[in-house]
């Protein structure tokens, strides 16, 4: 028999034993390191100095001038009320900064900022972040570990509603050092949160907004946590930012060649017609053209024959997106399939590409179009793995045909189609009394397309023409940017045109964007109020991938779902960045995948 002394030191040992495996095994699965990536290994090693597209060596100084359109009566861009002013939100970079920063040639990797190094174990169910110890806000103060569970808190009950669904799947939020910070969440099912947190959340001034209304519209400016400040701010003219020349950040690596310019402004304009031709008079420098009929036939002006004005396209390498006009399933009359399916055939695409749109357009066959994300042929094995068990909820074509859009004879007139849809009307309770399609109520239908640009009335009016011949009357309501987020924030429509973008590496904003989460949730994405377990249950398993291969068969299901559905009108979409601007800009020779990017032009003319 063992002595009590050698059972006292055997139990020890064992002890010591567990505790040495459990340090091993969390540094094997928890170091800290400079960035993450979404999955796999982050491109650049910890001694980078810069992202390859940019470059390092540009001139610094002179104005950016830019525009915008309408109006705005905030300087607060993360909730509901107001409208916020351009330049603002963490995407742009200008203003308020994230703990991390993207680079734009990898499918979703982010780098130290705010945070000198990032922590999280591989089941991801926390991550912590060091905060750099020099990184300030521009009135000077030290950007804390209070600033940041403040920013949290802050946005999980203030913020918009995506926000708000977002922060609330942490569970706590503690101080783990002097300038450490850890999130715990409530599970690990959602493989994505670790990285939302380091690039998506911005890090807001506890000192300056605790005296202030969070919620409510503001115009007094803000403190600033990135490289530059508000210098003016006039709703319904402009908005200036001048650089901080104080700024803590500016010899990051993430930030060598990017904000290279003293002043940035945006000049509001009342549409984008107007907005063109002021910028054809020199009156700002940079134009991002997104309609391809325009570039086509708008863009031969004198300084551009002279070589005043640089124009350029660039092929994306990027999904593209979803532009589409959506039905508002919280109606009775689209919450029939046959209906929407109706709807479908009656838009003729192959018509007005050619007569109204140059031929410039491809037709959008699904959510992830343009990418190695897009379900080109049949289910494969690990798909029909995650959709069979949903089986006799979801279309049969869905299993043995890859969707494509309804296609017409392009005579904008396709009977064949027409009666098909008339078909399909009738077999929903619909009958065509009068030249004018009604319910059993005997009741008219009437729809309203809503659209915020000009530029889609012409594509609204020529649907309009084909819902006609159906005997549905169709009205094409154009309303201002603040007037269109009321009515989209309250749900207040039939149809409009909408576009959700995506990236190489999807995953919580397809929640936002499709889920019974935020079907009905104010000032929300889901536009369409879908809510189906099929796509809750795709959207967890996208949100839970720990490959890319698995990504990849989560995000194919997901796009077969929406599509088949036909939860919305798939429009169309150009697989080019046009973009033009005035000869005093420089932009760098290397485009990464997610395209030309503003933050790293510099001022020609600079000193």
């Amino acid at each position: 028999m063992l002595t009590q002394k050698a059972i006292i030191f055997k139990f020890t040992a064992i002890i010591l034993f567990v505790c040495l495996i459990q340090v091993f095994f969390h540094e094997a699965c928890a170091s800290s390191t400079h960035a993450i990536a979404m999955h796999g290994q982050p491109k650049y090693p910890e001694n980078f100095t810069s992202f390859e597209y940019v470059n390092p060596n540009a001139k610094k100084g002179g104005t950016l001038r830019l525009h915008a359109i309408g109006t705005y009566d905030t300087l607060n861009p993360y909730i509901i009320k107001g409208k916020s002013a351009a330049g603002l939100h963490h995407s742009y970079g200008y203003f308020f900064e994230t703990l991390t920063s993207r680079s734009k040639d990898e499918p979703f990797s982010l780098y130290g900022l705010i945070a000198e190094t990032i922590e999280t174990p591989n089941e991801r169910d926390w991550v912590e972040f060091k905060l750099r110890k020099e990184a300030r806000f521009s009135d000077g103060k030290p950007i804390t570990v209070e600033d940041v569970i403040f920013s949290w808190n802050t946005l999980k009950k203030k913020g918009s509603p995506n926000a708000r669904a977002t922060w609330s799947r942490i569970n706590e939020v503690i101080q783990t050092g002097p300038r450490k910070v850890k999130f715990i969440f409530l599970d690990n099912k959602d493989r994505e949160l670790p990285l939302l947190i380091a690039g998506f959340l911005p890090v807001l001034s506890k000192s300056w907004w605790s005296e202030r209304n969070f919620s409510e519209t503001t115009l007094d400016k803000p403190i600033s946590s990135g490289p530059y400040v508000i210098s003016e701010a006039i709703p319904g003219r402009s908005i200036t930012f001048h650089q901080n020349k104080n700024y803590w950040g500016k010899n990051l690596p993430v930030n060598n060649g990017r904000f290279n310019f003293d002043f940035i402004n945006f000049t509001y304009y009342r549409d984008d017609s107007v907005a063109l031709e002021a910028f054809k008079a020199g009156d700002y420098d940079y134009r991002r053209e997104l309609n391809a009929a325009r570039w086509a036939t708008q863009y031969s002006f004198p300084a551009i024959n002279k070589g005043n004005v640089i124009r350029e396209t660039v092929d994306k390498k990027t999904p593209a997106g979803l532009n589409a006009l959506v039905f508002n399933l919280r109606k009775s009359f689209f919450s029939d399939i046959d209906v929407r399916k109706a709807l479908n055939l009656a838009f003729d695409f192959e018509w007005i590409n050619r007569a109204l749109l140059h031929q410039a357009y491809t037709r959008t066959r699904g959510m992830f179009d343009n990418s190695e994300l897009s379900p080109n042929s049949l289910p494969s094995k690990a798909e029909i793995l995650l959709l069979n068990p949903w089986r006799e909820r979801l279309p049969k074509e869905l299993f043995t045909t890859p969707f494509k859009p309804m296609t017409t004879d392009g005579s904008g007139t396709d009977r064949l189609n027409l009666r098909k849809a008339v078909k399909l009307l009738k077999k929903s309770g619909f009958i065509i009394k009068n030249k004018t399609l009604v319910g059993t109520d005997g009741v008219p239908v009437e729809i309203e397309i809503t659209l915020r640009r000009r530029s889609n009335e012409k594509i609204a009016l020529a649907y309009a023409r084909n819902l006609k011949k159906l005997g549905i009357s169709a009205s094409v309501r154009l309303v201002e940017s603040a007037q269109f987020q009321n009515i989209i924030n309250d749900y207040d429509f039939d149809m409009v045109f909408g576009f959700w973008g995506v990236t190489l590496s999807p995953g919580n904003e397809q929640q936002n964007y499709w889920s019974s989460i935020t079907a009905n949730q104010t000032g929300g994405r889901n536009w369409a109020g879908i809510s189906d377990p099929v796509i809750n249950s795709l959207i967890s398993n996208l949100q839970s991938a720990y490959t890319n291969e698995e990504l990849v068969t989560a995000a194919r299901a997901l796009d077969r779902v929406l599509m088949w559905n036909y939860y919305l009108l798939p429009l169309y979409h150009d697989s080019y960045q046009r973009f033009a601007y005035w000869q005093k800009l420089s932009r760098p020779k290397i485009v990464p995948i997610y395209g030309i990017r503003l933050q790293t032009f510099w001022n020609t003319n600079s000193q």
